[in-house]
């Protein structure tokens, strides 16, 4: 399996990406400052790409009105399994992220069908699709405040979900949604840190409290305390060539339209696009490498990858009829393993994210059930006496985004390519920031800058600049 990039005559090896997606790339010549602050160069360019985002717009749209001139056709009405032959917008990714963003998109759009979207999704079946195959938590905290209100918007999107997403004359949307909280434990070691990002928290209006060995006993008495300082609960919500200032040339790329090649097929079918948003997820790496994102010299900015590769992560169902009952939170250990209730039947999800020196072998979905046995279980033993005489059902894997570069989220535009997106990078909470995500890069969009959140702190030049956004709660 090949993925074709007109970069230059070569191809990039993907093996299990159905879809091939070819970026055809172009050059705008002329000159601009760039400093590391975003001065007028940065602004020059927003312009200059807006101004092309509106005429690329009138092109295409006129493009279709003289193809078909007097008719009634609609680019809506294509042949059945075919993607249309243009989009204003091309989301790469078809997960909980790029649903949500062009849930958004539509919603914001000024006047109906105003703007065109096509979601590229790799695997049609969702069999082995992250959003499907996560844990499904939602939690307040995080260290990050950026990530605290990104949880507090997407809590309360699914509490109201049946604004969003009803249908007329429908069932309605049931999601399952289960406000039973997390709840942190911290030994010695790690109370300090808690205790930091309890106030971070609350000052962004989480509702979170501390508990005390004594209140968390009394609280759930199923849980050993031993080894435990203190806890956090949390209640949940529902290409241009230029210089640089110091002279260095660099260029800027931009993609004209994608090639999607059909599942179970060697048919092509090209899409032109005004932008194009990498919410790829596991695989949005291999997305950027093959417009050339990172093939510049080591330490330039046109060579920094996007720091993002997929990481296994096992999950394990197992029955306890005598564990914790309907007041059981989401419980994170300070040893990392974690579990939550699934259902009414004594079940329950559990797991423990491997040191970095044990990161499984990515090549497949596999599940390794003497992980289970000798790191998981004895953990959830000894902090859940009841957990010792538990029954392993059944397990699966998934992929997570992970930020290798400090395991937060990527959300913003590409400096060097003008007309891509990136929401990638997330580390294990994409599918509980989605709603908030989505509306994000909407936002940056339509209305050219973030309005409900500021999330710049996500953009990719962080990497460039070596800027760590920490996150102390990545689980």
């Amino acid at each position: 399996m090949f993925l074709w990039s007109c970069c230059g005559s070569r191809a990039l090896g993907f093996p299990g990406f159905p879809h091939r997606c070819a970026c055809l790339l172009g050059r705008r010549q002329g000159r601009a400052g760039v400093s590391s602050g975003g001065g007028g160069g940065a602004h020059a360019r927003k312009r200059d790409f807006i101004q092309d985002l509106e005429k690329e717009f009138v092109k295409i749209k006129q493009k279709t009105k003289e193809a078909f001139p007097g008719s009634g056709w609609s680019p809506l009405h294509q042949a059945p399994g075919l993607p249309p032959e243009w989009a204003d917008i091309v989301i790469v990714g078809g997960g909980v992220i790029g649903w949500s963003t062009a849930y958004w998109l539509k919603k914001k759009e000024a006047i109906r069908e105003g703007v065109r979207v096509v979601v590229i999704e790799r695997d049609p079946t969702y069999a082995k699709a992250s959003t499907v195959l996560a844990v499904g938590g939602i939690r307040q905290q995080f260290s990050r405040p950026e990530n605290i209100h990104l949880s507090m918007q997407s809590a309360h999107f699914l509490r109201n979900i049946q604004e969003h997403l009803n249908v007329v004359n429908e069932e309605p949307v049931d999601i399952q949604f289960n406000p039973s909280g997390y709840l942190f434990l911290a030994g010695k070691e790690q109370s300090e840190i808690l205790e930091e990002n309890y106030r971070i928290q609350r000052a962004e209006g989480a509702a979170v409290t501390l508990l005390t060995p004594q209140q968390l006993q009394r609280k759930f008495p199923w849980i050993n305390t031993d080894g435990i300082t203190v806890a956090s609960y949390g209640f949940q919500y529902s290409t241009r060539d230029m210089k640089t200032d110091d002279g260095r040339s660099v260029t800027l790329k931009r993609i004209h339209h994608v090639n999607v090649r059909m599942p179970n097929s060697m048919e092509y079918q090209p899409v032109q696009c005004a932008l194009i948003i990498n919410e790829a997820g596991a695989w949005s790496g291999k997305v950027a490498e093959m417009i050339g994102i990172g093939n510049g010299p080591e330490g330039t900015l046109e060579g920094i990858k996007l720091p993002v590769e997929p990481r296994k992560r096992y999950v394990y169902v197992f029955h306890c009829p005598n564990g914790p009952g309907l007041e059981c939170p989401f419980i994170i250990d300070h040893k990392g393993v974690y579990f939550r209730r699934e259902g009414l039947g004594g079940n329950y999800l559990g797991g423990l994210s491997p040191a970095e020196e044990e990161e499984p072998d990515i090549s497949d979905l596999e599940v390794d059930y003497k992980y289970f046995d000798e790191a998981v279980w004895p953990n959830l033993a000894q902090r859940v006496p009841a957990f010792e005489s538990l029954k392993l059902k059944s397990a699966w894997a998934g992929y997570y985004d992970y930020n290798t570069f400090d395991q937060n989220a990527i959300i913003g535009t590409h400096p060097l390519v003008a007309n891509m997106y990136f929401a990638t990078g997330f580390s294990g909470h994409g599918l509980q920031h989605s709603p908030a995500v989505g509306r994000a890069i909407a936002e940056l969009i339509l209305d050219g800058k973030f309005k409900t959140l500021d999330l710049g702190a996500f953009d990719f030049i962080r990497f460039y600049r070596g800027n760590k956004v920490m996150e102390n709660n990545i689980v």
